[in-house]
């Protein structure tokens, strides 16, 4: 029932949470092993995090998760989990991401609780308001962006973060989640509102409108931020704007698949199996990494 248990988590969607890694990115410190490393705690601590919400999201979902041909694989809708085995085993669970936070500060902490809280209210009911709900699930990027620059402060209190980058994670992630929301519709067909309550608010033809902005925001919002003269003035080149491509093939690539594949309920798993977008993705973070740490 380990097995189970460590399903119930989720660990393949822990990938949104490399998003706590910007901060030391964009900071020009990942040369800095002690910085990094406390990256990659913070990381660690959010994906349990995550998965902790996740697992108890799956055990009041579970019914109907039943009625969704892949969802009803997981281990609560499958009853390959039990409701006690899981408390038991979160235990220690909880221990780790209490002595990371300690670890990594007041303000690390302090963005744990915020999502977390805000992830139980989206759980108990916010996740069956529309528009609320896909808005939650974008702000919780944000807050992955802000706790990868809070673990950092302690040691180096002059990192900050670019607002434009926040404004670019937000529209990105609410590009993601109107995504999801619009295959979920695609694929449910008729037993959508059975899958997934808030579906019934919500049409194709509004999700593709929706979808269309956010993209579109995402990509100026971007390519305004490489050429904005505060980024410019940090890193000392206009260089990053030859990264805007990059970002505009992942949207557009992303879109295509919206239409297409049906994997597109899961982002994570999008990333982990679209070749041409997993290509995008590293060519993007190694065009970021040579103009940001460039030894000319």
């Amino acid at each position: 029932m380990i097995l189970a248990f460590i399903d119930a988590l989720r660990p393949r969607q822990w990938t949104k949470n490399l998003l706590v890694f910007a901060g030391v990115l964009f900071s020009q410190q990942f040369d800095n092993l002690g910085l990094v490393l406390r990256a990659a705690a913070g990381f660690v601590a959010f994906s349990l995090l995550a998965g902790s919400l996740y697992l108890l999201n799956d055990f009041r979902d579970r019914e109907a998760d039943r009625l969704h041909p892949k969802k009803r694989a997981r281990p609560f809708a499958a009853g390959r989990l039990t409701p006690g085995f899981a408390i038991a085993a979160e235990v220690p669970v909880l221990a780790v991401i209490a002595a990371l936070a300690a670890y990594l500060g007041a303000g690390f902490a302090f963005t744990l609780v915020a999502y977390t809280l805000m992830n139980l209210a989206y759980t108990l009911t916010l996740k069956n308001q529309v528009l609320i709900d896909v808005f939650i699930i974008a702000t919780g990027f944000v807050m992955r962006a802000i706790a990868g620059v809070e673990l950092l402060r302690p040691v180096a209190p002059e990192i900050t973060i670019s607002p434009w980058l926040l404004v670019c994670t937000f529209f990105g992630a609410l590009f993601l989640a109107l995504a999801k929301r619009r295959r979920e519709i695609a694929n449910a067909g008729e037993l959508a509102r059975d899958q997934r309550a808030v579906l019934v608010h919500y049409t194709p033809e509004f999700l593709d409108g929706m979808l269309l902005i956010s993209a579109a925001t995402s990509l100026m919002g971007y390519a305004l931020y490489t050429i904005w003269p505060a980024t410019v003035a940090k890193f000392h080149t206009e260089a990053l704007l030859y990264t805007v491509p990059f970002v505009a093939y992942g949207i557009f690539r992303y879109l295509y698949l919206v239409k297409l594949s049906e994997s597109t309920e899961d982002p994570s798993l999008v990333l982990l199996s679209d070749r041409a977008l997993g290509g995008c993705v590293m060519l993007y973070l190694l065009a970021v990494v040579l103009i940001l740490y460039r030894p000319w």
